[in-house]
This record gives structure tokens, sequence and C-alpha cells, in this order.
């Protein structure tokens, strides 16, 4: 499995370019995974082209939220015809999931279910707005991708470790932070902790001040995380680790 930043406000590549949002292209064994579109469609576009990357193999775009900063680049996906699947929430409006329609072929998302074998999204999440995020099984464990966590990152990861049962071993995107007061986010971060989540990679909208957080209490397993941070493990379920 290979993760690659396509779309972050954080600098991380100096070739690319930043905005406000989000995206992040996955590959897993044969499958190719956008999940989030950023704000910006031709800042999407050039991103990908600078790092190597040809939108054409998408298969499936996944958008955690309906905010136009997580959906903007949607747009420029569908105009090359190749026509994915696109998974949104269940409670996107009628005339987003229409326009979709027209280009894609639709999938609509209440509960958690599997994407791909290894690929699952948690299904929608109460939040403001509703979410979904991503969980994909790898060698190391399972790896969440978040959007904005509006229902909370300590929940989304909560709902990504019930499907499987095994453990985390990073979270990576948006964690909706920037507001938050350091007794919270240092809740939060003891709550990941608490449930073994072994990496961090937190952007987007985290803020700077929560960010530095994680960064202290994470160590060595804090990554700084932009546009252009690429990461790679063996796709597939973690071994069980023995017991006693």
């Amino acid at each position: 499995m290979n993760l690659t930043v396509v779309y972050d406000n954080n600098a991380y590549d100096p070739r690319l370019t930043t905005s406000w949002g989000f995206g992040c292209l996955i590959t897993y064994g044969p499958h190719t995974i956008l999940f989030d579109t950023g704000g910006d469609g031709k800042i999407l576009m050039s991103n990908m082209q600078k790092l190597g990357l040809d939108p054409r193999t998408i298969d499936v775009v996944v958008l955690s939220h309906i905010h136009g900063d997580h959906t903007g680049g949607l747009g420029s996906i569908l105009a090359l015809g190749t026509r994915p699947t696109v998974y949104v929430p269940h409670s996107f409006p009628e005339s987003f999931k229409a326009q979709v329609r027209q280009q894609a072929d639709l999938h609509e998302v209440s509960g958690a279910e599997e994407i791909y074998k290894g690929v699952y999204t948690t299904g929608e999440m109460m939040g403001n707005p509703r979410e979904q995020a991503l969980a994909l099984e790898t060698a190391k464990g399972l790896v969440v991708i978040t959007g904005c966590a509006h229902p909370g990152v300590d929940t989304l990861v909560r709902a990504a470790r019930e499907i499987t049962g095994g453990d985390v071993c990073l979270v990576l995107g948006g964690f909706h932070l920037g507001s938050a007061g350091t007794p919270k986010v240092r809740r939060i971060i003891s709550d990941l902790r608490e449930m073994g989540v072994e990496k961090v990679a937190p952007c987007h909208c985290t803020g700077a001040r929560a960010t530095a957080e994680f960064a202290a209490r994470y160590g060595d397993d804090f990554m700084r995380c932009g546009v252009g941070f690429r990461w790679s493990v063996e796709a597939g379920p973690a071994e069980a680790k023995p017991s006693g």
C-alpha cells in the first residue's frame, strides 16, 4: 500500500501548491483510491502531475464529508471520463448526488462496509457535518485516514478498530483541533494512546498548537505531514500477536 497526500494546506514537498483542503491518493494492491479531492481541481491535477500520479487510474473516490475543501476537486476527476465509483455519506444533498450520477457510479454510505478486501469505510458518523473515514488493513496494522474528523478523531478511530479488531499503526489527516484547548487535545491523545495508535500524521485542520502537542507526546512516532507526504507499507491484515 502506498499513500500520497496530494492536496493540503501544509507544505511538505516544495514543488507542490498548498491550498486549504485535503486529498490523499492510495494504491492498495491493484486498486487506486482517492480520499477527498481538495478544494480546487486545477491544484489537485497539478500536484498529481508533479508527483507522477495518473488520475485516470483512480477506481474509487471516497468523500469524507460535504465541505467544499474536500469535494471541490471532484469535477476535475469526473471530467476525465473514466467513471470511477464515488462513495459519499448518505446525508449528502440530493442535488450533489444527482450531479455525480451523471458522470460516475454513486454509492451512498450509511453503515460501515468493505470497499475492497482490506479497505473499509467507517460508515457515516454523527457530526456537524456527518462524516466517514477510511480504514485500510496493512501488515503493520490498521491505517485510518480522516478528512476533517468532525465527529472526533478518537470517535472515528474507535469505529475503524471495531471493523477489524486490529491495532492501529497510523492515523493520518485532518483532526479538526484548530480551536481546541490544550486539555482537549491531551485527552484525545490519551484516548488514541489507549486505543494503541502507534503513529500519527496530523495535517489540514489539526491546527499548529494541536500539531505541536501531538509532536511532543508522540515523539519519534509523530510524522510531519503536508502535501507531497508519502508512506508505504505492505497491504493485507497484520499477523495476530501472540497472547501472554
